[in-house]
């Protein structure tokens, strides 16, 4: 595996803050162009797409917000549980799209898990020419993670660690060599910070009803090993008989599929964000 690089200072990344209902929502940009907005996943923040927004940037805008109670945003108004609270997260990044991006311009969008549906739901609201959802929940199948995750909270130091690292294996990354400190510090921060509950609007189902509404080219790609679906079953029945949806397994990668297998991602978000491409129908195909 070729050593990690995630050096953004060349790209001049500023940091953004929408304040809606008295609440902040910070986001990040990096690079030059098109504006594509990518969402994180569950317990996540920003940097669940680290290594992916340099290629990105050379011919985009890239946008990343920290999603309402997640990394440096506030918490949404209301419990955490509240049962509106996927309606009030998505009714908060719209406002924010309409003060920090262009309103009136078609943005490209690409959500991971959670973010994935998140995406999904926000593709119905704004403007977007195309989007890429990677891993995404919502899609109600069936799961095949077989490793239950280990309660880290109480542990300190090295037992603390090994427990995120057999987490991180899990559920995130396939490849043990994929779990290295680097994915390790970035998890330990983004559970810690997390304060949204997710997991429930994961499980219940509803993307494709989104889908249903969306007439926009949509990609959706799993890793070959992710335990949160069974993609060769999802996949099809997502994008069967809809000439505007894709579906792509990356192999040898797990749920983090944009961390753990970077280059193929990349070469594959750069292809289907091409500035130059028309939105036009595509077949379904794996």
């Amino acid at each position: 595996m070729e050593p990690f690089t995630c050096d953004l200072s060349a790209l001049a990344g500023t940091r953004h803050t929408a304040i809606i209902e008295g609440r902040r929502v910070v986001w990040r940009r990096f690079g030059a162009g098109p504006a594509l907005v990518l969402l994180h996943g569950g317990h996540g923040d920003w940097r669940h797409w680290i290594r992916n927004i340099a290629p990105l940037a050379r011919d985009h805008s890239i946008w990343l917000p920290d999603l309402p109670g997640f990394g440096d945003s506030d918490d949404l108004l209301g419990h955490a549980h509240a049962p509106e609270r996927m309606e009030r997260m998505v009714d908060a990044l719209v406002v924010a799209i309409e003060r920090l991006i262009a309103p009136a311009a078609a943005l490209d969008l690409a959500g991971f898990s959670f973010g994935g549906l998140v995406a999904a739901h926000l593709a119905a609201r704004v403007p977007v020419r195309r989007l890429v959802l990677l891993g995404p929940a919502g899609h109600g199948g069936a799961r095949r993670q077989s490793v239950p995750l280990t309660d880290w909270r109480a542990l300190r130091g090295d037992r603390r660690k090994m427990a995120l690292q057999q987490n991180l294996a899990a559920f995130m990354l396939h490849d043990r060599t994929s779990v290295d400190d680097r994915a390790t510090a970035i998890y330990e921060s983004q559970c810690e910070r997390t304060r949204f509950r997710s997991k429930a609007i994961s499980q219940a189902g509803g993307l494709a009803q989104c889908l249903n509404h969306l007439t926009m080219p949509v990609l959706i790609a799993w890793g070959e090993h992710d335990v949160t679906a069974q993609p060769q079953e999802i996949g099809p029945q997502l994008a069967d008989g809809v000439a505007t949806r894709q579906w792509r397994l990356i192999r040898d990668a797990g749920h983090w599929v944009q961390y753990e297998r970077h280059d193929a991602v990349d070469a594959l978000l750069v292809d289907w964000f091409d500035v130059g491409a028309a939105p036009a129908p595509q077949p379904a195909r794996r």
